[in-house]
């Protein structure tokens, strides 16, 4: 398995998880702003793990605050840049890979993307961050349409509210509190809780689920 991102001092803990569990894991530096360090990045992926790629889970994801009469033109590009420039990036790249290694004979292909729930519900604050995850959700679409018959699956995930690095600060805020005291269950999701869901539509078992649109919230846009 190989764990991309910017920095990677967070991944190699999480290799040493895998690892520890019997699996192989390749960390591996890469920006989804620069075209060119994804190639790389996929380059190394593939010597690395012997030349076959199969699935690729697109999860890169930034944000900048503030109300949208106050973001800067350069705060949105940001934004657009790595959620979702980033992302058609990184799924095409993958896409390419996955062509080129014969997926249209082993329909083994699986990209999944991560949206939010931000894509189909307004959230105050966040105008650039919910436009990008919109985007992304109508590029999974498009991409599974044009890859239906390259042997390749390409869905999305829309997640609800859960505790990072991006949200962390805001969350602990008494408007976050707040936010969480207002869902049906009064509570945040798990990590893990997306893990049945992507493994899932990593696997064989998704052989005829493409183009679809999955909402993991734990009813907090009920």
């Amino acid at each position: 398995m190989a764990l991309a991102a910017r920095r990677t001092e967070g991944l190699a803990e999480v290799a040493r998880e895998i690892e520890g569990a019997g699996g192989r894991a390749c960390p591996i530096a890469m920006d989804v702003e620069d075209e060119k360090s994804i190639i790389g990045g996929f380059d190394v992926a593939c010597a690395e793990l012997g030349g076959l790629i199969d699935t690729v889970i697109a999860n890169a994801g930034t944000n900048r605050r503030g109300m949208a009469l106050d973001l800067s033109a350069d705060d949105f590009d940001r934004v657009i840049g790595v959620n979702l420039r980033g992302v058609f990036l990184t799924a095409r790249e993958g896409a390419r890979r996955m062509i080129a290694a014969g997926s249209s004979d082993s329909a083994r292909g699986r990209i999944v993307l991560v949206s939010s729930i931000g894509a189909f519900k307004p959230l105050p604050g966040v105008a650039a961050y919910c436009a990008s995850k919109a985007a992304v959700a109508s590029l999974g679409k498009s991409l599974a349409r044009e890859c239906c018959n390259r042997g390749i699956n390409v869905n999305v995930i829309c997640p609800g509210y859960v505790e990072t690095e991006l949200n962390g600060d805001f969350l602990r805020e008494p408007s976050g509190l707040k936010l969480i005291a207002s869902f049906p269950r009064r509570r945040l999701m798990a990590p893990e809780d997306l893990d049945e869901i992507v493994a899932y539509l990593a696997s064989g078992a998704s052989r005829a689920v493409t183009g679809s649109i999955f909402t993991l919230d734990d009813g907090q846009t009920l």
